[in-house]
């Protein structure tokens, strides 16, 4: 008889401790999301930069060259990303370096986070190949 009158006592503290606990493990829930994104994001912009300095050393134009971008972006959307093509077209010449360079905004969805990060977070690709 005296355990039933133990275990009366401990009523709700499995709830007690789960309300101590939920914010802390789903802010980190949150956090790990928003690093994922983050980090495809990078990886994409990076993917697409070197696809599109190698386009550039090949000598497509620099119209090519963005749709190149673009479509190397994967997931991304590609109307916000931001390129830069340094030299332009006309004054590429061979042997001379070209830097396709590629920054994308990653929109923070999560409310806590977005409270500690800038919003956006800008990610940026760049690479530089010697034109063909």
């Amino acid at each position: 008889m005296p355990w039933r009158a133990l275990w009366k006592e401990q009523r709700g503290q499995g709830l007690a401790e789960l309300a101590l606990l939920l914010p802390v493990l789903l802010l980190l829930v949150m956090g790990m999301m928003e690093f994922g994104r983050v980090s495809h994001a990078y990886l994409a912009v990076t993917n697409a930069a070197r696809e599109g300095a190698r386009a550039a050393a090949v000598g497509a134009p620099d119209a090519q060259i963005i749709d190149v971008v673009k479509a190397s972006a994967g997931s991304l959307a590609g109307n916000s990303l931001e390129i830069t093509i340094d030299p332009q077209e006309s004054s590429r010449q061979r042997g001379q370096p070209v830097r396709v360079a590629v920054r994308y905004g990653v929109a923070i969805i999560s409310p806590v986070i977005q409270s500690v990060v800038p919003n956006p977070v800008w990610v940026t690709g760049e690479t530089s190949m010697r034109v063909e």
